[in-house]
């Protein structure tokens, strides 16, 4: 049976951080089969975890329900847990877990927008990040400009940037009227500001991105801004497999989970708005109109022309 270490278990069971778990560990606050627990420990199925003398219910991790949420994020939440300055961030919709903790996989800037996915499993979301994983990322962009034939071979052949080489694996025309103009575009990285400084790289500005597909895993249809769904058994394979990870028991949506799921495809949550102006921020029920020619449904993407 494979154990893990203490401080890891409690950080993964969403107890605080790791580094924070150390320090309860040292501070004589956690107990393993009823003697004082030490930092380097290490725990398996079948011990009796004790923080502050209330037992924890210990599940290793490659036993537990492996979960996976696809959220919608809009413009203006911040990918973090916390933010110093008071905004929204994508974890605050997201639902409750009670001893286990969301992992985000990958990040889009606070102007950014489209899929972000969550899961319980934090190997799996390292090696879906990781760069040898090479996992497509694919979004829709409207640029401020048009994408030449040349531009669009420097982007594919290769850009320096200040952290090093980047490039598109892909790009293509998406339409649109004017001087804004939308592209579709994949990379196998997931770098700060990746693609918005690939474009700029060539004179042209991002004026919208929206994230579309991660891996396997495409923004579904029904989902509004602001709302997630639950992934089912068949999707949360496909992304194992993708990273070579074995399937685990229990994989996806059971019972009443399943049902609500289904009501909720078939009649989709309206789109959820933000107000980053106070600190008493409102949901607002009624999306604006959406006109984007990128998007795999116009009911995806709300132009809300914000300054970027």
């Amino acid at each position: 049976m494979k154990d893990e270490k203490l401080q890891k278990a409690l950080a993964r069971m969403g107890l605080g951080s790791r580094r924070q778990m150390e320090e309860v560990i040292r501070s004589g606050r956690v107990s393993v089969n009823n003697a004082p627990a030490t930092i380097g420990d290490r725990v398996q199925q079948g011990d009796e975890i004790r923080v502050d003398g209330r037992q924890i219910k210990y599940t290793a991790e490659n036993e537990k329900r492996r979960r996976v949420i696809a959220y919608y994020k809009p413009e203006g939440e911040v990918c973090s847990a916390k933010d110093p300055e008071g905004r929204p961030t994508v974890f605050e919709r997201l639902p409750k877990l009670t001893h286990d903790r969301w992992v985000m996989v990958g990040r889009l800037d606070i102007n950014s927008t489209g899929l972000l996915l969550f899961t319980n499993d934090g190997e799996m979301a390292h090696r879906l990040m990781h760069p040898s994983s090479e996992v497509t990322r694919e979004y829709a962009v409207r640029v401020l400009g048009e994408v030449t034939p040349d531009i669009a071979r420097n982007l594919t052949a290769g850009v320096m940037l200040e952290d090093g080489m980047a490039q598109f694996d892909d790009i293509k025309e998406g339409g649109g009227e004017g001087v804004n103009k939308w592209y579709h575009v994949q990379l196998k990285e997931g770098r700060n500001r990746e693609v918005r400084r690939l474009f700029e790289s060539q004179g042209l500005k991002v004026s919208r991105l929206l994230r579309t597909r991660y891996g396997t895993i495409s923004l579904p249809k029904e989902l509004r801004t602001g709302r997630f769904l639950e992934l089912d058994k068949k999707e949360i394979n496909t992304l194992t497999d993708l990273v070579s990870l074995r399937p685990r028991y229990g994989t996806g949506l059971h019972g009443a989970a399943k049902e609500k799921q289904e009501r909720i495809k078939n009649k989709p949550l309206k789109a959820r708005r933000i107000d980053t102006r106070s600190d008493n921020r409102k949901s607002s029920a009624k999306p604006k109109s959406s006109a984007s020619p990128a998007s795999r449904g116009t009911r995806n993407t709300r132009d809300r022309n914000n300054k970027r």
